[in-house]
């Protein structure tokens, strides 16, 4: 005879409610699970990442195809350039320390000095300012150059000018003659310097007066002459020198003596 197979009382998959002594229905606990872990943070350090041969590119993108050739096209222009301005700056760099070295042998072997310049005698006419407003004053002035340099020449050429102030009043005008002067040589040459219409103000006139009867008479003269160095047989370019003379007198005459004198000049390479 066949054995009876009773089932087995399984248990339930939920807890049903309980009540406590009051009669309070009292729900069922949840089952607690453990929380799953943090994620793992991988150490610090230095990573090695490797790329397929297949995925390296030897040429651009073909997106970037077009911009790789505008650039591979400005970089010849931007060389060329660089090249240009490395030689015009290599050419402007030798030339000026060969200019500097001849200037330095020249100097050595010539030894240049600055010609001196100085007024030795003052002739006035027609200086008649209490007749009429306006005068005519004419100056017959001395001037002696000195060339101190042993080796150099000194060549005056046309265009210069030399005149006569009083008090910012303009008398009279002239020009030096144009001559060679040597080495080592003094020139004393006159030179006739004439005014036109000149009008003298009141405030003027009156400080003439004054100095007239101290016996002192300031004037201003003023003296620009273009010049050219001999140097050997080499002329150099044009210079130009200046000279600014503070003379005083004692009349306004054909006979008058210069009381005091001093002069400053300048020279102008170019």
């Amino acid at each position: 005879m066949a054995d009876r197979v009773h089932p087995m009382d399984l248990p339930s998959s939920s807890n049903p409610p309980s009540s406590n002594n009051s009669g309070e229905v009292v729900s069922p606990k949840k089952p607690s699970f453990p929380s799953p872990a943090k994620p793992v943070q991988p150490p610090a350090g230095t990573y090695v990442v490797q790329v397929p041969k297949d995925q390296i590119y030897k040429y651009p993108p073909p997106e970037n195809s077009r911009r790789y050739e505008s650039l591979t096209k400005r970089k010849p222009r931007r060389s060329c350039c660089c090249r240009c301005l490395c030689f015009t700056f290599s050419v402007l760099l030798l030339l000026i320390i060969s200019i500097g070295i001849t200037a330095g042998v020249l100097y050595l072997v010539y030894r240049p000095e600055a010609p001196k310049y100085t007024i030795s005698s003052i002739a006035i006419k027609n200086f008649n300012f209490t007749a009429s407003s306006r005068i005519s004053p004419e100056f017959d002035i001395s001037v002696r150059a000195e060339n101190p340099n042993n080796k150099l020449g000194i060549y005056y050429r046309k265009g210069s000018s030399v005149t006569v102030v009083y008090s910012g009043v303009d008398l009279s005008a002239g020009a030096l003659p144009a001559f060679y002067q040597p080495a080592n040589n003094v020139t004393v040459f006159q030179t006739v310097l004439k005014g036109s219409n000149v009008i003298l103000g009141n405030a003027v006139k009156s400080t003439l007066r004054n100095d007239q009867t101290k016996g002192k008479v300031p004037f201003r003269v003023n003296i620009k002459a273009p010049v050219k160095i001999k140097i050997g047989a080499v002329k150099t370019w044009e210079i130009t020198v200046k000279v600014n003379c503070d003379v005083t007198v004692d009349a306004l005459t054909v006979k008058s003596k210069l009381v005091s004198k001093d002069c400053d000049y300048s020279v102008r390479l170019w």
